[in-house]
């Protein structure tokens, strides 16, 4: 077993929290370090909807609190990841059957307002008879209205905080389980053990942040032997992905018979994402998937609004993710708050700070407030610092991502819009980090389908913790749905042959 020195804060949980917690830690000066027991965001969080939004319809719960707080914090991401995050309008035709018009309108003006909103556009009335938006819906509609929210590549937000940390001192592991936690003079003694290599390590720690997701309470009671009058409720949310069935870049918000809301976005260009569901899930949430009656109420959701009928056999691809909210006894499912809640347990001077529940669009206000409850047990940490830094990538003059894009294509003058997109969109500023000095695409090495070149996966491999495939093709990337099969498994071939230098 290898020891290793003291450590500041040791952080539990390779997903949104847990890698905002330690990229906030680490910007303060502590000596910080992740474990995450599988890949960076190979749980919940990249398996959301993929939106920086305040939550609508968490304001017919009263959540004007959390609204209101996921408002602001979508303009602070907006300026901070400019490249992984952007506007998107959202068109919602009303159903007179469901929520009454005013409602519908009291809401959106709310909405508008409570956050203090500069950047986006504000709500306006559609007429869907006249309106090109109202296009592809079913002429007995004919009053809708549009808003503003933001679309976010949800596992690059989980890694690009990592990258971060990273680069600030952190030390990230992936692959790399807490196998044990025990009090000990004062401190923590961690054991972990890394599941590709085997190996075993043992950590000191002033402090853990427990940010384990839906697995807050395994590491609370088997891991660090520890207890919590808290809990998690575990609600699953299944997506699914079909062809793009209407023209322009709007996304849609429908209300379904049950009052739950469905997105209908459009997603890597010529495809749509389409979610979510809200079920209670009692099983592992490793094993979690989109059953046939959530494919198929999601279908019947969007067939009750426009002309266009999808089938079953439009579905390419499904996905679900298990989130871990705090439970606080409603029994509704969708009712269940979506804010956050801190258990800081300081048994023998050896804090343990458990994260329940929380959303992406909160995540960095949950890390600033997570490091503000620990001020006093590292009182020499420095200030807040996040709110108005970029992530990797995100540096661009006044967050203006098209200024950006234009200078890419003037930097790369060989490169087609769609490559130098994919490039910015992903990497940002950092894409010279992958594209260097090529005078063309032979310049990018191997080529293996779509958007992939061998330059890309040798960045990911030696930048940003990919050791598999599928970390590639599906978490740091969307390439899996732009390879055929045939392509898929080349690249897997030669990804197990090649000499690939991974992270540190």
């Amino acid at each position: 077993m290898t020891e290793s020195g003291m450590v500041d804060l040791f952080v539990i949980g390779g997903g949104i929290n847990g890698a905002g917690i330690a990229r906030d830690a680490a910007g303060r000066g502590l000596k910080v370090v992740l474990c995450e027991k599988d890949d960076l965001a190979q749980g919940t969080s990249s398996r959301s909807g993929k939106l920086v939004h305040g939550g609508l319809r968490y304001l017919e719960y009263y959540e004007f609190r959390l609204v209101r707080e996921a408002l602001i914090e979508r303009e602070v991401l907006l300026n901070a990841a400019p490249h992984i995050i952007w506007p998107m309008r959202f068109v919602l035709p009303h159903s007179p059957q469901d929520r009454p018009a005013w409602l519908v309108r009291l809401g959106l003006f709310l909405y508008d307002h409570l956050g203090g909103r500069k950047k986006l556009p504000g709500t306006r009335t559609l007429d869907l008879r006249r309106d090109p938006e109202g296009t592809p819906i079913l002429d007995q509609y004919i009053r809708g209205f549009e808003y503003s929210d933001c679309w976010v590549d949800d596992a690059r937000l989980v890694v690009l905080n990592a990258v971060d940390a990273a680069e600030r001192g952190a030390e990230v592991l992936t692959r790399t389980a807490a196998v044990s936690a025990r009090r000990e003079n004062g401190g923590w003694s961690i054991t972990t053990k890394n599941s590709v290599t085997g190996e075993t390590r043992n950590f000191r720690a002033r402090c853990i942040a427990n940010a384990a997701g839906p697995w807050v309470s395994d590491v609370i009671g088997r891991v660090a032997g520890a207890n919590s009058s808290r809990n998690v409720r575990l609600v699953k949310g299944s997506h699914i992905i079909v062809p793009k069935f209407w023209a322009g870049s709007n996304a849609y918000l429908v209300q379904n018979h049950d009052k739950r809301v469905i997105f209908i976005n459009p997603y890597e260009g010529d495809k749509a994402l389409i979610g979510t569901t809200d079920i209670s899930y009692e099983g592992r949430a490793e094993d979690v998937a989109a059953d046939e009656k959530e494919i198929e109420y999601l279908l019947t959701a969007v067939n009750r609004y426009f002309k266009e009928k999808l089938r079953r056999q439009d579905v390419l691809h499904s996905f679900s993710g298990v989130r871990p909210l705090f439970d606080d006894g409603k029994g509704n499912p969708s009712a269940v708050t979506r804010d956050y809640v801190f258990d800081l347990e300081e048994t023998g001077n050896a804090p343990l700070l458990n994260v329940f529940g929380g959303k992406i669009t909160t995540f960095r206000e949950l890390a600033e407030r997570g490091m503000q409850r620990l001020k006093h047990i590292f009182p020499q940490m420095s200030d807040n610092w996040t709110e108005h830094a970029a992530l990797p990538g995100g540096d661009m003059p006044k967050a203006d991502y098209e200024t950006f894009f234009n200078g890419l294509k003037e930097a790369y003058p060989w490169m087609s819009r769609t490559l130098a997109g994919h490039y910015g969109r992903l990497y940002g500023t950092r894409t010279r980090k992958i594209v260097g000095d090529a005078k063309g695409v032979e310049g990018l090495g191997r080529h293996f389908g779509g958007h992939l070149y061998e330059a890309e996966v040798r960045y990911l491999v030696s930048s940003e913790w990919a050791l598999t495939p599928e970390d590639v093709l599906k978490r740091r990337t969307k390439h899996y749905l732009h390879l055929t099969e045939a392509e898929q498994a080349g690249f897997a071939d030669w990804f197990a042959g090649a000499n690939l230098v991974a992270a540190a």
